[in-house]
């Protein structure tokens, strides 16, 4: 394994807890079982109770684990590109549920004992594409008529990014970015789902891009409804095709051009770690949902690539 990938040596020498990993070869390629995974997670942090510490360091472990796992069979070609990408994902996603109801248990002045907020997820992690190293893009939703909901909730959010993003002995689960928030990095940390579609009804095309690669993905499942209805009401808005690549244009001559408008900023944001590659997508992105609203399913890209509509 070491031999076959230098990655693959620098992640187990940074972790050396994973040696334990390779004892029983027999459990190191059978593929994970998700809801048995969540369970004995759950456990875990049930033992550790009140002890923050602990608890940051058992997320963590599970995680290098887990990756560890996938790693093993990636390099024994025992998953293909998709399904791992689907496996990184669902991954992230169980330890998203984990930490968001953690943040929520410990928070002080809760109202209530179920949060009405939810996680959602863009860019790899919305489209399912996560690759070992992949940063999270995150958004954060709420609907609470509590009149101190928005405080409350901007609290858990940032609870949630410290115990994403920090480093500790065990080292850090995720990079998180939330530019993609609406007002980017001048917006609220979290929006209520009414600021939400009000933002997204008037906000420029590369804002209603992104939205193909956005999901629902831990948190509260009403609101997490509700932003996938607003989703796709967004991308099933009919359309000028002519219009729409006309502005793709326009965009990329002010990207060339210099010009820091606010599109230009969010479309940088999106294309600084990605090659670019997201600007060409534009019209198939958000032209083919309109003629194919089947391809507005959160299955992940990879999933739509091979099974086209018909």
């Amino acid at each position: 394994m070491l031999a076959a990938s230098a990655w693959a040596s620098d992640y187990l020498t940074q972790h050396p807890i994973l040696l334990d990993e390779l004892l029983d070869t027999r459990e190191l390629y059978v593929a994970p079982d998700w809801a048995a995974l969540d369970a004995q997670l759950a456990a875990q942090l049930d033992d550790h109770v009140g002890d923050t510490e602990r608890e940051m360091d058992a997320l963590r472990q599970f995680q290098q684990a887990q990756t560890f796992h996938l790693l093993a069979m990636d390099l024994q070609g025992l998953l293909p590109l998709e399904k791992l990408s689907d496996h990184l994902s669902d991954l992230a996603d169980l330890l998203l549920r984990h930490v968001q109801r953690l943040c929520w248990r410990e928070a002080r002045n809760k109202h209530q004992q179920q949060a009405q907020f939810a996680i959602i997820a863009y860019g790899k992690l919305g489209g399912r594409e996560l690759g070992y190293v992949s940063d999270l893009d995150l958004v954060f939703l709420y609907d609470d008529p509590h009149p101190d909901a928005g405080q409350i909730y901007s609290r858990l959010a940032q609870r949630i990014n410290t115990l994403l993003s920090s480093y500790t002995a065990a080292g850090r689960l995720y990079e998180v970015d939330l530019r993609l928030r609406p007002n980017g990095e001048s917006g609220l940390l979290v929006s209520s789902i009414e600021a939400f579609e009000d933002y997204t009804q008037s906000c420029v095309v590369w804002e209603h891009q992104a939205l193909t690669r956005a999901r629902f993905c831990a948190g509260d499942g009403a609101v997490g409804m509700q932003f996938e209805r607003i989703r796709n009401e967004i991308l099933r808005t009919p359309r000028d095709l002519v219009q729409l690549r006309n502005e793709v244009v326009e965009m990329r001559r002010k990207m060339h051009d210099g010009i820091r408008t606010r599109a230009h900023c969010l479309t940088s944001s999106m294309t600084a770690a990605h090659g670019g590659h997201r600007v060409h997508g534009a019209i198939p992105g958000i032209g083919l949902c309109l003629t194919h609203p089947q391809l507005t399913a959160n299955s992940g890209n990879l999933a739509l690539l091979i099974s086209p509509p018909n």
